[in-house]
């Protein structure tokens, strides 16, 4: 990486372009995903049909390790269960087995949703990197609105085709309301 786009690079976190339509972003997006750019965040006070797809988000693993944790609480529960009942206090009670199955079907269910709720929240966290009490968009002034009325699209200056020049010039071609510099 040449000197100049290291030092960019370290001074600007990237180019954000305003818009005041939720129709405006979505072009704004289809256009510069045209152009080649990936590394392409966008602001919108509402979920927007399509943008996700067009910015080329990827699923998540959240539904893998819930499912993974669901198991290991559903397990777990009936183990405790069957190990309380059958090996650490055997008590015949009117006359049913030890391993009375059925009736651990409660608890295997309740600590597989603790455990499904719990690593849900976890991984949603840590897979979105929250808490996130700074960002370098904060810095912008009219980003307050970005929860109110207006839509940001901010291409990243770590983007293999990231050239000030260049990049303010395909986001120009979209007619934004205002074009920034994200300092870091």
């Amino acid at each position: 990486m040449p000197a100049e786009v290291r030092d960019i690079s370290k001074r600007l976190f990237g180019l954000a372009a305003e818009f005041d339509s939720p129709e405006a972003i979505l072009e704004a997006a289809k256009h510069v995903r045209v152009q080649g750019y990936r590394h392409v965040e966008a602001y919108t006070p509402i979920p927007i049909d399509g943008l996700s797809e067009i910015l080329g988000f990827r699923r998540t693993w959240i539904p893998a390790i819930v499912l993974c944790c669901a198991a290991i609480g559903a397990g777990g529960g009936f183990f405790m269960e069957w190990f309380a009942n059958v090996v650490h206090l055997p008590w015949n009670i009117g006359g049913r087995p030890m391993n009375s199955w059925p009736a651990f079907i409660p608890i295997t269910f309740e600590m597989g949703i603790l455990f499904a709720g719990v690593s849900a929240t976890i991984a949603m966290l840590a897979l979105n990197k929250l808490p996130q009490p700074y960002h370098p968009m904060f810095r912008l002034d009219s980003f307050t609105e970005a929860s109110r009325n207006r839509f940001f699209l901010c291409i990243e200056s770590d983007d293999p085709l990231f050239d000030l020049e260049k990049t303010r010039q395909a986001l120009e071609t979209v007619h934004p309301l205002a074009i920034s510099e994200v300092p870091r």
